[in-house]
This record gives structure tokens, sequence and C-alpha cells, in this order.
């Protein structure tokens, strides 16, 4: 080995290193567009560029169709921008895979499938093959992927008596919480959630949204939440987007019209000033997206 050079576990450990340093993810110069039979391309996403830091929880909001759900979906990988990409992990994002879980706003369960048999699809799909679905690697493979699936239950507040059920048995926010272990159990590097809270009744929402909070203070996943909800966007969001049309036609499609930091309770602020803060957030994320809060049917007391 020449004197001075690296080896390849130091080559290797040089670039981990390098990559945990830079932001986990990066949209840039994000521009999307729908063709329109006998008119112009319709824009939707006009010049997006953001940058994502690990750990954070960043709600996005916006008025309908400003293009909140297409912006998760380019994340996701299941959509492609008209220009521009999307890295994550240093990696131009080309298709879905396991860095990013994603949580629908519909029940996205397989009905004919057990909670336990939905939670360790994803892991059963990536590692087997018909080829390999009887030897005795794929059993003794399928007792751990049974346990972490039971352990991410556990985590969602559901018991093992709940992993035989199929998803008719289950309540709305049971499915919902079978959805984020279905996430999780793959350990995605980011968490996308679109509007996953929405079709619940305010009761189970409110837990729901205690819960998500919990899981990504243990799990540091790095969230990106869309909702129309802007007291849900601030009490989750260590981070709020809102995505905004330029003009009232929407002919230009939509750009970041605030990202702001959101105060955490943990700063050590006052009651009373950590309340002050979070009003005045709460104001400027009213004023971005023309007072959304009007559009809503369901704000969470």
């Amino acid at each position: 080995m020449v004197p001075g050079s690296l080896t390849e576990e130091g080559a290797v450990a040089l670039l981990d290193s390098k990559t945990r340093d830079e932001p986990l993810m990066r949209l840039e110069d994000i521009h999307v567009s729908y063709p329109v039979a006998g008119g112009p391309p319709k824009k939707v996403l006009n010049g997006i560029d953001l940058t994502f830091e690990r750990g954070q929880f960043v709600s996005v909001v916006g008025r309908t169709g400003c293009g909140k759900s297409t912006l998760l979906r380019l994340v996701l990988g299941a959509e492609m921008p008209t220009e521009g990409r999307v890295i994550v992990g240093g990696r131009e994002v080309l298709r879905p895979d396991r860095d990013r879980g994603y949580v629908p706003q519909k029940y996205s369960l397989f009905p004919d499938k057990t909670v336990l048999g939905n939670i360790t699809f994803g892991l059963e799909v990536e590692e087997f093959s018909l080829l390999t679905s009887l030897t005795p690697r794929f059993y003794r493979r399928r007792r751990e992927f049974r346990a972490e699936a039971l352990r991410q239950l556990r985590h969602m507040g559901l018991q093992d008596c709940d992993a035989g059920k199929y998803p008719d048995q289950l309540s709305g926010g049971m499915q919902q919480r079978v959805a984020i272990a279905q996430a999780l159990v793959m350990k995605p590097k980011v968490l996308l959630m679109d509007e996953a809270f929405s079709a619940l009744d305010p009761g189970t929402r409110a837990a729901m949204q205690r819960l998500i909070r919990e899981v990504w203070k243990e799990t540091k996943t790095t969230v990106l939440f869309v909702t129309h909800n802007i007291d849900e966007a601030v009490r989750l969001g260590t981070r709020v987007i809102v995505l905004a049309k330029e003009c009232a036609t929407g002919a230009e499609g939509s750009r970041v019209a605030l990202d702001v930091a959101v105060p955490d309770a943990d700063e050590r602020l006052s009651k009373a000033r950590f309340a002050e803060e979070i009003a005045g957030v709460v104001r400027r994320v009213e004023e971005a997206t023309g007072h959304l809060r009007g559009e809503e049917e369901d704000i969470v007391p």
C-alpha cells in the first residue's frame, strides 16, 4: 500500500462521515407541469429549492391544488419532476425504495393480509423470491421479521392479539397505526405522511398526533408531513413550509411562500413566551396560506 493512502475501510468510513455531514435531502430547482389537451401545460410546482436536515419534522401546508401531494410523490420517487432533481442520502431519487416510507391519507393495508402480514410484507418482498421461499434461511429470517413486526406493533400502542386481525376488523385509527408500523419497519431515512390523519375523528386524530410525535422523538426519523390543518402543522413540526400559487389563476404554479422554524417547548422558554412564539408562527402561516384555516373542517382542539 502506498504510504499515506487510505485503506478500503478507511475510504468507506470517510465517505460515510462526509454523507452524514451533508443535508439528508435536497430539492433542487424543482418544476412540475402536466400536459393539457389543446392548451399550454398546467404548472403545479415552480422553482422549488429546499434542503432538509436529518431528524427534522417538516410540516407542509397550503391550499388544495397547490402541489403538496405532488411534492411528496417526487420525494417518494413515484413521480419525476419536469425539471430539477431530488437528492436523498447523496443519491438522486429515480424510483421508490426503502429509504422513503409512505403513509397515505386513505387506508392502504392489503385487505387479504393480517396485521402481521401487512407489516412484514415489504421486508419479505425485498429479501425473498420464489426460489428462496422454501429454504431454511427463509424460515429463520421470517421469524426475525415477525419478531420485529410485533415490536413495531407494540410501539404503535397495539397488542399482540391484534397481529392476527384483518384490516376490516380494525378501526380507522388502528389501521393508520399499522400503516405507520408498515412504513417504519423498513427503517426509512424519510417518513412521508400525506394527510395521514385527515380521515380520523377529532379524538383519534389528537391521539395519533401525540403518537407520531413520540415516535419521531424516539427514532429521530426525518418526517415530511402534509396537512391542511395549520394547528396540526405547527403542533407537530419543527419547521413549517407553506406552498402557495403566485397569482389568483395559479397559471405559474406554486412556490415556497414561507419556510419557518417552530419553537420547541423543550427550549426552556416560559409558558407565556412559548405560547406567544407559537401564536406568532400560526399567524405567519395563516397569512402565507391566505387564511387556510377557513377551509378546514376538523380543527383539533
